[in-house]
């Protein structure tokens, strides 16, 4: 990586210049840097009419809240790249579109979606998009089948699972997601009147054999290219459209780490609601969630199921039956990587907008206890809920 430099807004117009696809480059003339996450400086290019054309979004050797003594592998930009590129070949409609990329500077241009919105921005809002949840369903499953055993030759697989291996940020996943939380860290960040109930999350012996077992199939199931953030600060949407996003976690997982982690952050939205929004808006809204929930699964497992009969290739893998047990496994998995969803994005460093804006500080609690009991309760049931409305019902009995 001896080529690599930090980019200033000048170096980010002179990149876009080269590498943007743009018809006239000479009329790209200005930068700003919009990134408000831990890991890249993204720059928008606006043109000599103060229209943004392009995104140039770098990646920093560390992780910028904690600086230097935490340092990140620039090889994550190339991974994050070509997993948005594999994504982009089967869910074009639904995949931000990398226009170039350059490992050696960990820097790629890609399309500007100034019109759209952060997905978790309209949510914390109130705002709905009908169409999002159904639109995220199908991107999980076009790009989680085309990129599994289902589809790929054995060769090409292990070949692939190859390419995309991402130890370094697997190993943020892995702790942020199965360690830190239960354990007595540093990084864990939660009011002190929480304090009783995380500390029972350390001592709870079904709960942490569960969390391992979720953590060991992290690391050993290389079902399909995972997006491996898949949360609502990763999706823009827009009138009737959705696009995935900040890939860098990309790795071969297991397909319900992906879908598990979608379904978890808007459950968090929905613990988050009564804090955010008047208490009917709040009943309302928080009626809509459940349903972006039942949205999420009811497509991407239709549609998988749907591609499956059209294109599996194997005869094992093909005969009738297999994929829909298949997806009662993922179904498992994805049930207990939505709790521990909640319980990291509570407990952990990595809260989000729908917990940290509530201003009223006992009502935040409270949210946040939700939540926790949530992630605690799914995560234990797992293998016992039997399908997506089963799911509902639970979730409206712990409240």
């Amino acid at each position: 990586m001896s080529q690599y430099r930090t980019f200033t807004a000048a170096d980010a117009v002179e990149y876009a210049k080269r590498y943007g696809g743009i018809d006239d480059p000479s009329a790209l003339v200005s930068a700003e840097e919009i990134g408000d996450g831990n890991l890249n400086l993204v720059f928008k290019i606006y043109d000599n009419q103060g229209v943004s054309r392009v995104v140039v979004k770098q990646a920093l050797p560390y992780v910028r809240c904690v600086g230097e003594s935490w340092p990140l592998t620039l090889d994550r930009a190339r991974l994050e790249a070509q997993t948005l590129v594999e994504h982009y070949k089967y869910c074009p409609q639904h995949t931000v579109q990398i226009i170039h990329y350059d490992a050696d500077l960990a820097v790629m241009v890609m399309e500007d979606l100034s019109h759209y919105r952060i997905w978790r921005s309209e949510l914390v809002k109130g705002v709905r998009y009908p169409e999002a949840s159904r639109q995220l369903g199908e991107y999980l499953a076009q790009t989680l089948f085309h990129t599994s055993d289902f589809i790929l030759h054995p060769h090409q697989k292990k070949a692939e699972v190859a390419r995309f291996i991402n130890p370094e940020m697997c190993e943020i996943t892995e702790d942020l997601f199965f360690n830190d939380p239960y354990n007595d860290h540093q990084r864990n960040n939660y009011p002190a009147a929480l304090e009783p109930l995380v500390a029972s999350l350390r001592h709870d012996n079904a709960l942490r054999i569960a969390v391992a077992a979720l953590k060991h199939r992290f690391f050993a199931n290389a079902e399909a290219l995972l997006h491996g953030d898949i949360h609502s600060g990763s999706i823009f949407v827009a009138e009737g459209s959705l696009k995935a996003i900040d890939a860098e976690f990309g790795y071969f997982g297991p397909i319900g780490f992906d879908v598990g982690t979608a379904i978890g952050n808007l459950l968090i939205n929905y613990c988050g609601l009564p804090g955010l929004v008047a208490p009917r808006e709040a009943a309302d809204a928080r009626e809509q969630r459940l349903a972006d929930v039942h949205d999420i699964w009811s497509t991407f497992s239709a549609r998988f199921l749907q591609l499956a009969k059209e294109k599996t290739t194997g005869i094992a893998l093909g005969y009738p039956g297999y994929a829909q047990a298949f997806l009662r496994k993922v179904w498992a998995d994805t049930i207990g990587y939505c709790g521990t969803e909640l319980i990291r994005r509570t407990v952990g460093m990595s809260h989000v907008a729908d917990m940290k804006l509530i201003k009223d500080v006992a009502m935040r609690t409270e949210c946040l206890r939700n939540a926790i009991t949530l992630g605690r309760t799914l995560i234990l049931a797992a293998d016992h809920v039997e399908d997506v409305d089963a799911l509902i019902a639970r979730i409206r009995q712990a409240g």
